[in-house]
């Protein structure tokens, strides 16, 4: 089953959308954020005449695990270029809320007036470690075996048991048998790669989301994902990881701020 399937939305009528939490999507039997923003946001264009998200907010209510659930969207504001959404994704009750903006397809400006950054220099894809899910551990997730994803060698610490020191991951992706990526995959994308604190050499295994936003700037180009995240900030019980996503063609396609729990 590929993305598009596993993250596939149903009308159901009034505003109601059902979908089905696909297994192995998940770590530690918990789905992914950006995969379940991702079910929402389909969810959410479908209710807004196939605009695309451009940012969306998720806030985690709880923990959801494989299995159906309904999506209930709300239309805030439609106008002639953007809508603004409201959404809930629930099993028994309310697991995520979500708000965001979206835009009709290429409504967007295509040029990019000012970038004052540039992508993760990366070695080639073959020469960057592999992330596979761990047959006896839980690291690494089911999760990453639902795509390919390549780290840098200098960054593959928290799946070999050597953090850098640096709240770092950079890192290659893309979907299995070359599946185009889309707004939708940009949201997946943006939670898909080991949390950056991990390599900051802390007494963490776990950091559970608050907060996500991820906003969508273009539309990829055909090939390999560049990513890489950072973690600046571990202070009072919180930290935040930013995200930046580039294509192939060196353009930056998506941004993202997760706000995170340190557990005591």
């Amino acid at each position: 089953m590929n993305f598009g399937e596993a993250s596939a939305v149903t009308p159901a009528g009034d505003g109601v959308w059902t979908a089905e939490v696909q297994p192995d999507w998940d770590i530690f039997g918990v789905s992914n954020g950006g995969y379940l923003m991702a079910i929402g946001a389909r969810a959410m264009s479908g209710s807004s005449q196939g605009r695309r998200p451009v940012s969306l907010t998720a806030h985690f209510l709880r923990p959801l695990s494989a299995g159906p659930v309904e999506v209930a969207v709300a239309r805030l504001k439609t106008g002639r270029t953007f809508s603004t959404l409201r959404a809930t994704i629930a099993a028994t009750s309310d697991s995520m809320a979500l708000l965001g903006s979206f835009a009709e397809p290429g409504a967007l400006r295509t040029e990019d007036l000012y970038v004052s950054a540039r992508p993760p220099d990366l070695p080639p894809p073959e020469e960057c470690p592999r992330a596979l899910p761990a047959p006896d551990g839980p690291l690494p997730p089911p999760l990453v075996g639902q795509f390919e994803e390549r780290i840098h060698p200098d960054d593959a610490g928290p799946f070999q048991g050597r953090p850098s020191g640096v709240g770092r991951v950079r890192g290659w992706f893309r979907l299995h048998d070359r599946e185009p990526i889309d707004a939708f995959t940009l949201l997946l994308v943006a939670d898909a790669f080991p949390p950056a604190v991990f390599n900051a050499d802390l007494p963490l295994a776990w950091t559970p989301t608050l907060e996500m936003t991820t906003q969508v700037r273009a539309v990829p180009a055909e090939g390999w994902l560049r990513c890489r995240f950072s973690t600046r900030f571990v202070s009072g019980g919180l930290l935040e990881e930013d995200g930046e996503i580039w294509d192939e063609s060196g353009r930056l396609v998506a941004i993202s701020r997760q706000l995170a729990l340190v557990p005591r």
